[in-house]
């Protein structure tokens, strides 16, 4: 073993150091805020060159006849809003117009098209549905996920009227509905002994899902009329709402009294923005965090307000205990800012919205962007899933994300565990624990040697590696790795605030560096032991894992250096 370190070494050093800056300079760029990712969105499939085009933004589409007393235009302006129907090049919806099975096959595609195929249609097809035919990839898409069926003599029969009853037979097979009692059709339906008998099961079902939606008389089915593209639109939107994917409609609107059963889960006791959130199972989370924060009153006064309000999928999908960790007294300060940055003063619809900042509450701005292309709106990286939910004293916009203030770090709300401070401070040291860089972790990795040395990290080979959390910026890093020889590291490292990075998809990335110095083992024959310099990044995937990235110096018999790069296991 050497028993001298070399001081020319300190070169090396440097390098480490320059290294790590260089690792972690070129991916931080600035960010606004950051937010989370939580609910899957609408995603429309291609739009056959038969099937009507957009026209234009979010909630700006000019549907002429589509008036705001319409009584589906609830449901036509959100499926609209997320490119899932679309009006005519004439600027019309033609909400009466009946719908073919061709088109309804398009429209089951847009909302529907990326489910599982659950079969297989044969390679001919359906005799009457040329490869050519506007509609072939529709039907076929909704025939394999298990949405329509032929008939008899492998017909498809494209062109004809869909009647309204298998639409949604259509609809409850494809989203996998039953229903164990039947009964309920007669307590819901005035005319139920028309629901022809190989539809009875599926309408109960879809009924009992609150899937139906009768104009102008909630208790009449007319289960043989021709499905019009409102009826088609009332259908989709529910089904879309079963599957979590949009809201339901607020009971406060007329429309809300089509839908058979009724939507929400309790009585609407009020129309302000607080009692509407209230009355959805979606915003459930957000109710209960303004009652924490003290803002529910607030926004149960005349405003007027606009609220962003995130969904409970949104709240989800935030780290492990981050919520359980908002709630805490200490954290209330946090909780409030975070809040207040969803609210903007005054009622801002969507068709009033621009591509610019919009003040919120916390005096910090949002970033709005308007996706003409594809219907959309965001807030800086939350996509608006439902838009222009009306309440006595404002609007509400579902988003799909929890929008986070620039100057709120998740990972450094006070968190005290058995015996630490809830400054997260050292008088307190719980392995295992998180830091503000993230979370604890164990995983693999692969080094790349840097350096002439004769040690495994100076050579390509397998690592362990893992980080100890042991204060809130405190934690240690065991890792071996293995070649010719082991070599075990075992640095402790100072780790970062975590800083915004950039985007992927609708993930907001951050990273966390660290530097630390430790001691390298080099197990062989001769055991030799020496100074270990280490400098890196993590980067959070969620709450399960964790990318890294790190550059480690050893100062042995010789100087070796290797870099590292890995994925860890959040425990």
């Amino acid at each position: 073993m050497s028993s001298v370190f070399r001081w020319s070494s300190l070169r090396v050093a440097l390098l480490v150091l320059g290294m790590t800056t260089a690792t972690v300079a070129p991916i931080v760029v600035s960010a606004p805020a950051s937010s989370q990712d939580t609910v899957p969105s609408v995603t429309p499939s291609p739009t056959p060159s038969a099937t009507p085009s957009p026209t234009s933004p979010t909630s700006t589409v000019n549907l002429s006849d589509v008036t705001s007393d319409y009584w589906a235009r609830p449901f036509i302006q959100a499926l609209a809003d997320n490119n899932v129907i679309s009006g005519f090049p004439d600027g019309s919806f033609r909400p009466n117009q009946s719908v073919t099975r061709a088109e309804f096959a398009a429209l089951i595609q847009k909302a529907f098209g990326n489910q599982n195929r659950i079969r297989q249609l044969s390679a001919g097809g359906f005799s009457d549905v040329p490869a050519g035919y506007w509609a072939a990839a529709a039907i076929q898409n909704a025939y394999e996920i298990g949405f329509l069926s032929g008939y008899p003599g492998n017909v498809f029969r494209p062109n004809q009227q869909i009647p309204k009853v298998e639409a949604i037979v259509s609809i409850s097979n494809g989203l996998g509905l039953s229903a164990s009692d039947t009964s309920t059709l007669n307590t819901s339906y005035s005319d139920a002994s028309a629901i022809p008998n190989y539809a009875v099961s599926s309408v109960a079902a879809a009924t009992q899902a609150n899937l139906v939606v009768n104009y102008p008389d909630v208790k009449q089915l007319n289960p043989q009329q021709p499905l019009t593209r409102a009826e088609a639109a009332a259908l989709l939107y529910q089904a879309l709402v079963r599957q979590g994917r949009l809201q339901p409609i607020a009971t406060n609107l007329p429309a809300a009294q089509y839908v058979v059963g009724g939507v929400g889960t309790g009585a609407q006791t009020g129309n302000d923005i607080v009692s509407l959130a209230a009355s959805s199972n979606s915003f459930s989370t957000l109710t209960s965090l303004l009652k924490t924060a003290g803002l529910a009153e607030t926004l149960q006064q005349p405003g007027p307000y606009t609220v962003f309000a995130p969904t409970n999928d949104a709240f989800a999908a935030l780290p492990a205990s981050t919520l359980e960790q908002l709630q805490q007294p200490q954290n209330r300060e946090a909780l409030v800012k975070i809040l207040s940055y969803h609210v903007v003063p005054g009622a801002v619809t969507a068709s009033q919205l621009t591509n610019g900042e919009l003040k919120t509450f916390e005096e910090r701005p949002v970033n709005i962007q308007i996706d003409r292309a594809n219907n959309q709106v965001a807030v800086n990286n939350a996509r608006v899933v439902q838009a222009d939910v009306p309440a006595s004293n404002g609007v509400i916009h579902a988003i799909n994300q929890v929008l986070i203030p620039p100057d709120i770090n998740l990972s450094q709300l006070n968190q005290p565990q058995n015996g630490g401070t809830a400054d997260g401070g050292t008088s307190g040291v719980d392995v295992g624990r998180a830091t503000r860089g993230g979370r604890s972790y164990i995983g693999v990795a692969g080094n790349i040697g840097l350096s002439g040395g004769d040690t495994a990290l100076s050579e390509g080979n397998f690592t362990v590696i893992s980080k100890l959390g042991l204060t809130n910026y405190l934690s240690v890093r065991p890792s071996v790795l293995f070649g010719d020889d082991t070599v075990f590291l075992v640095p402790l490292t100072y780790d970062f605030t975590p800083r915004a990075a950039g985007s992927v998809g609708e993930r907001t990335l951050s990273i966390a560096p660290y530097l630390g110095a430790g001691v390298a083992i080099e197990a062989n024959l001769d055991t030799d032991i020496g100074l270990l310099l280490t400098g890196g990044v993590d980067v959070p995937l969620g709450t399960r894992f964790t990318l890294t990235g790190a550059v480690n110096a050893a100062f042995m018999d010789e100087t070796d250096v290797g870099l590292l790069f890995g994925v860890g296991y959040n425990f």
